[in-house]
């Protein structure tokens, strides 16, 4: 599809799901309704963080310049920013709508895994003031990276739609957030080698039925899985990667620069939103679900 399909597509799930939302609780009891409408301001936010333009600088300018037909009583910066950010409630209650809606909050089986969220350079770490004492220095193995922030939580279902997304604390070991990463879930995790734990496993396993699948280490007893479950679980692990590649390279999750965590954790809510929003829109109109380049015409 091209570019104006694609915005009224946004724009009709938006209002789909914003009046089933607000339905039994108006958002508003009294005052001067917004020049533009809630719709339309979360449609422009998902279809400019899937266009790439990360900041709401760019993404106001855009839209400012391309498509005032669609958006005609869009005006001024700082309102559109304004409430934007004061609707992250919505889009939370949209994505999970979306998942529930798709029938991947359901799938048995559901991948996780931490992606390190730096909010400044290394260097600048002891000067920073937005973020302490939330934000702590953090190591990631698999990408050889020293960094100063937070992680962010991620488990998907098997065709790689985001269903649970916790902002983590840096400094702890991915598997002293084990339990935050399965809750509400039950059924097959499969990880990486930063969760192996046999006594959280066994803990998991036998109060909520979860079941952690992570590879052996080396000189390490394998685990009591089938080979087939594991090669299994070595595709399902993959298919995070992927999400987490889409969420740094076509989201910049990773350069979010904001000056306090109210407005990080919107910017976050916003960006796997949009991700939702493209794995969704793929579900029903491409038989990839994660090919988000190939949801637009070149």
């Amino acid at each position: 599809m091209d570019r104006d399909t694609f915005i009224i597509y946004v724009y009709c799930l938006v209002v789909e799901s914003y009046n089933e939302i607000t339905k039994q609780r108006p958002l508003r009891h009294g005052g001067f309704a917004p020049e533009l409408t809630d719709a339309e301001v979360i449609t422009m936010e998902i279809c400019g963080e899937y266009l790439k333009h990360s900041t709401d600088k760019d993404l106001f300018a855009y839209f400012y310049s391309h498509y005032r037909h669609f958006f005609p009583k869009l005006r001024h910066r700082s309102l559109f920013v304004r409430q934007a950010a004061n609707l992250w409630q919505v889009k939370v209650l949209i994505q999970q709508r979306l998942v529930r809606r798709s029938g991947q909050a359901a799938d048995p089986v559901q991948p996780i895994d931490t992606l390190p969220l730096p909010v400044c350079v290394y260097t600048r770490a002891p000067r920073d003031r937005c973020f302490k004492p939330e934000a702590d220095y953090s190591h990631c193995a698999a990408k050889k990276l020293d960094y100063y922030g937070f992680k962010l939580g991620l488990r998907i279902s098997r065709i790689g739609m985001i269903t649970h997304y916790p902002l983590l604390a840096a400094r702890p070991h991915d598997i002293n957030h084990l339990e935050t990463l399965v809750e509400g879930f039950c059924g097959i995790a499969p990880a990486d080698k930063g969760f192996i734990d046999a006594f959280r496993q066994h803990q998991l396993q036998q109060r909520q039925g979860i079941t952690v699948i992570t590879p052996a280490r080396a000189r390490m007893t394998p685990p009591p899985h089938t080979p087939a479950l594991m090669v299994m679980s070595k595709r399902w692990r993959k298919l995070i990667e992927t999400v987490c590649s889409h969420l740094t390279e076509r989201f910049a999750i990773a350069r979010i620069r904001v000056h306090d965590l109210w407005h990080y954790q919107h910017r976050l809510i916003r960006k796997v939103l949009a991700h939702t929003v493209g794995v969704f829109l793929n579900l029903q109109l491409h038989p990839q679900p994660l090919d988000l380049d190939g949801l637009l015409a070149a």
